[in-house]
């Protein structure tokens, strides 16, 4: 007997045929002995687990024994296919196949003929009405009904089995098959291509536990790229160890660690499902995150493109605005590696050292200042002053004619530009450490010098970085907007959010590498010039080692 859903006749699983010709009893029912049905009459038992009508028609004509009917992901109408394990729900009838538990209630398949016009079946290895109640259940006028259809169902299914040891499907069926048919097979995994050019995404990093802080620190002081100590190699653990405890309370007020981590490799996702499209030639993509004070670091990286056999590697600054105390010390980093590992490099090296003017970067900053200053009260919105935030350097690198002043004046200018010059503005520098003089004027004292001359409403904008990290949201949003704005009696300050995952900067991103790649070049012509007043040679070997390089 067809085991049949106690709900919808959507799952059918014939039974082989007895030797008498009757159907066979379920798997419970065979459990007791066959009973030969008497002719002419309906027993309770019979009627309870009466087949569905169309496959009774089937047994009739002599068309279902035993695993004969096996058509992967056929669905003909009126015989629903059982939901299987594939990926579109199709299956095969086997029989016989033991279904435990209840059916479900759903629809085989993707087409799907009328369903069963009887009552549910009922559950497999229940027992009948009639055993239930004890009592016979009355025969009504559909019975005879019901053997009318039985053996007209079987008089219109005899030409569709007839010689056959499986079923036949007829041609308007075919096509239903032969795209069904492949879904019962598992499904092979999509093939990994060896990535072709990678781009190594370089940035000082960031902490992302407070167990990491102090050897954060301990780098950042002994990179000679980024600033000159005298005894370098013995001040710098004394500096970090001491500074360590303050900087782990300011990372614990921002959720315990820095995100610049998540944030690049965002920002590294986004980017190369572009690419791939953009420029086909060069793909497959793939990322790969260089920092120089934290892991990743960009020398670990480095062994990682060179491991996935990358052909063309592309080393990607992500400050828009080139210093050698950021962008410089990176690109030494990875001139170091080769010159201490005394071999050439595998790969084909190119650098994007700057783009502090680029259309989608300044049309992200733009929308990002418009979204906050459209939050302040409308009769102060043209009065708000809008504070461009960088890190700043030390005046002695400045005087070197380190170029990040400038680039950082070319964005903001590019930016006010974008904004119709529609608030007033000042370029101001953030992040001093130490007694020797820096670039100014500082953040904080901006602010206090506003408010005590009525400008009390500002607009903090973070115009270096690309990503949240701890400049941003504890040294701007709390240390300023917070604890000094209090102190001073600022009105309205809000902060501008960081560009993060917005996905135009992604694409910015994307359109970068793709022009780069078809420009051919190794590098801007800016990279090619040291500063004028340089004292670092390694600066000068890292600009030849690229400048060698062939593409």
């Amino acid at each position: 007997m067809s085991k049949q859903c106690n709900q919808r006749c959507s799952t059918l699983i014939p039974a082989p045929i007895s030797r008498r010709g009757a159907p066979a009893q379920c798997d419970a029912a065979m459990e007791e002995p066959a009973r030969p049905p008497r002719p002419g009459a309906v027993s309770a038992r019979s009627s309870a687990r009466r087949p569905c009508v169309h496959i009774a028609a089937l047994r009739s004509a002599g068309a279902l024994r035993q695993n004969q009917l096996r058509v992967p992901g056929l669905q003909l109408r009126g015989i629903p296919v059982r939901p299987g394990a594939g990926d579109a729900g199709l299956g095969s009838h086997r029989a016989p196949i033991p279904v435990p538990g209840r059916h479900s209630g759903a629809r085989g398949g993707s087409g799907g003929g009328p369903r069963c016009g009887r009552a549910p079946c009922p559950r497999v290895g229940g027992r009948g009405w009639a055993e239930r109640s004890g009592r016979q259940r009355p025969a009504g006028p559909s019975e005879g009904m019901h053997a009318a259809n039985m053996a007209a169902a079987g008089r219109a299914a005899r030409p569709l089995v007839a010689g056959s040891t499986q079923l036949r499907v007829p041609l308007r069926w075919r096509g239903q098959v032969a795209a069904a048919a492949p879904s019962t097979k598992p499904q092979a995994e999509p093939e990994t291509r060896k990535p072709k050019t990678g781009i190594l995404m370089l940035n000082m990093g960031g902490p992302e536990r407070l167990d990491d802080v102090h050897d954060f620190l301990l780098r950042l002081f002994l990179d000679r790229d980024l600033m000159t100590l005298p005894a370098q190699n013995k001040l710098a653990p004394f500096i970090a160890k001491r500074r360590t405890p303050r900087i782990q309370e300011q990372y614990s007020r921002i959720g315990g660690g820095s995100p610049i981590k998540k944030w690049t490799a965002v920002q590294g996702e986004g980017m190369v499902k572009l690419l791939d499209s953009m420029s086909p030639q060069t793909a497959p993509h793939k990322y790969y995150i260089g920092f120089r004070y934290v892991h990743p670091l960009t020398e670990e990286a480095i062994e990682e493109m060179e491991d996935d056999g990358i052909e063309r590697a592309i080393a990607f600054t992500q400050y828009p605005q080139y210093s050698c105390s950021t962008t410089g010390s990176s690109l030494n980093a990875i001139y170091r590696y080769y010159n201490k590992k005394g071999k050439k490099p595998k790969m084909k090296w190119s650098i994007i050292d700057r783009w502090p003017t680029h259309p989608l970067l300044i049309q992200c900053f733009a929308d990002h200042i418009q979204k906050e200053l459209d939050l302040f009260p409308p009769d102060k919105r043209k009065d708000v002053v809008i504070l461009f935030s960088a890190h700043s350097l030390p005046m002695s690198v400045v005087n070197r004619g380190d170029p990040y002043p400038q680039e950082v004046g070319a964005t903001v200018q590019r930016v006010m530009e974008k904004l119709n010059h529609s608030n007033p503005y000042r370029l101001v520098w953030q992040s001093k450490v130490g007694p020797m003089p820096w670039l100014g004027p500082q953040t904080d004292e901006t602010i206090k010098g506003l408010c005590q001359r009525g400008k009390k409403n500002m607009l903090l904008v973070p115009i270096a970085f690309t990503s949240d990290h701890i400049e941003t949201l504890y040294e701007l949003d709390i240390e300023y907007a917070q604890v000094l704005a209090n102190e001073c009696g600022v009105e309205n300050i809000r902060r501008a959010e960081s560009l993060n995952g917005n996905p135009l900067f992604s694409k910015a991103l994307a359109d970068l590498v793709c022009s780069h790649i078809q420009s051919n070049e190794i590098c801007s012509k800016q990279l090619t010039l040291c500063c004028p007043l340089c004292v670092n040679p390694v600066c000068r070997e890292t600009k030849a080692f690229f400048s060698n390089q062939q593409l």
